[in-house]
């Protein structure tokens, strides 16, 4: 064995001996819990007795959702009946072995189950309490119901994107949710760097995270297209260009890109076009120049002109489905994807798009059964079967 692979085998993640109690649902609040949990924190997440909503969304296989186990590989499931008593006095006692604690339920929900930061502070000052909302815990659009389509609409986002729709006017129909994926990314960052300062001061502290900043987040251009008026070009200026039978993506960022353009499309007498010579003449004639470059395209197949512009050092791509992008050799040799099981069998998951030279990052090996973990957790914690009872709910059936 080499040294790297012994290294590679002795490799803890990160966050290795951490606790996070996960309280979240959906998604925002379960990838930054996932992301946790792959760098070796161990995630309890707390379900009521029917369990989060993503256990029943689709695909299911005999019984068991593979989305919902691509957000909760690694973790451990307990059931707790929020409404008790006895459970919030259970919850208590997590708390206080606990490094991390993350929640996304409308601002108030937590308060009213006296288990917002303030109430847990004083039972370990040390605790990192991270809440994910809408739109943040406080201001007048605090309170409001916020999922992440509706967050893609009030940030001006799906507005932004329309307007790079030549032709369009109705906003495009959400079926990817940016805004879950993306607040998760945030809030593990900022956990992060809350445990960094910790480190320092020895104290915990909350962290608010807002939906729709982080989606404004995206659209760094049109914040100062917004604030300073800039004239558009003629037409977007990075869109699909027609092939013989497809179509190609292509990114034209910089001078070097521009002139392998024109070269591949057959055409480098451009260069020195007074059209295209320099960047804002070209923005002011992109469609002359684009309509030029789909003469060339169109008379050849994708393969051939995803050939030519890659000799030509250009920046492209086919449209590819997920599954095509799957199978790309890159995501094998990268180890994109691992194995995990439930209770259904087993299917592949993401890992986290980073890799670490001294630590370990990857998926857990599997997503929990809901309540599986409640006895053995509940009991190291000191309580009988007949209060594991009492606190529980109707546990589900083994």
């Amino acid at each position: 064995m080499t040294i790297s692979e012994i290294a590679e085998r002795n490799a803890t993640g990160s966050l290795h001996g951490l606790r996070v109690l996960d309280f979240s649902t959906t998604i925002a609040g379960p990838h930054c819990t996932r992301m946790l949990a792959d760098v070796g924190a161990e995630v309890i997440k707390i379900e009521a007795a029917d369990g989060e909503t993503m256990r029943i969304r689709p695909p299911v296989r005999n019984g068991c959702s593979s989305v919902f186990g691509q957000l909760n590989a690694g973790k451990k499931s307990i059931v707790l009946d929020l409404k008790s008593p006895e459970a919030i006095e259970v919850i208590h006692l997590l708390v206080k072995d606990a490094d991390i604690l993350v929640e996304n339920f409308r601002p108030g929900v937590m308060r009213r189950l006296k288990l917002d930061y303030a109430a847990l502070q004083p039972l370990n000052p040390r605790l990192v309490y991270c809440s994910i909302s809408g739109y943040g815990q406080t201001g007048p659009s605090a309170e409001l119901p916020a999922y992440a389509p509706v967050i893609h609409a009030a940030s001006g986002y799906d507005r932004a994107h329309l307007a790079y729709q030549p032709g369009r006017s109705r906003p495009d129909y959400c079926g990817i949710y940016h805004a879950d994926v993306l607040t998760g990314v945030y809030a593990f960052g900022a956990v992060t760097a809350a445990l960094y300062q910790r480190q320092l001061s020895g104290k915990g502290q909350h962290i608010d995270v807002s939906m729709l900043e982080s989606m404004l987040s995206l659209t760094p251009n049109e914040v100062q297209i917004a604030q300073f008026e800039v004239a558009p070009p003629s037409r977007p200026m990075f869109g699909p260009v027609e092939t013989a039978d497809g179509y190609v993506m292509v990114a034209i960022a910089s001078e070097k890109t521009f002139q392998g353009l024109v070269r591949a499309a057959g055409r480098p007498e451009w260069i020195g076009d007074s059209r295209f010579a320099k960047y804002a003449d070209r923005r002011r004639h992109w469609d002359a120049l684009m309509d030029g470059v789909e003469e060339w395209s169109r008379t050849v197949t994708t393969e051939k002109c995803l050939a030519e512009l890659g000799e030509h050092g250009v920046p492209c791509s086919a449209y590819r489905t997920v599954a095509e992008a799957m199978a790309d050799p890159q995501i094998a040799h990268r180890g994109a994807l691992t194995e995990v099981e439930d209770d259904a069998g087993t299917f592949q998951v993401l890992n986290q798009p980073f890799r670490m030279s001294g630590a370990k990052v990857a998926a857990g090996k599997r997503a929990p059964a809901l309540g599986e973990h409640t006895s053995a957790l509940l009991g190291e914690s000191g309580l009988s079967e007949d209060q594991i009872a009492a606190v529980t709910g109707k546990l589900p059936q083994a």
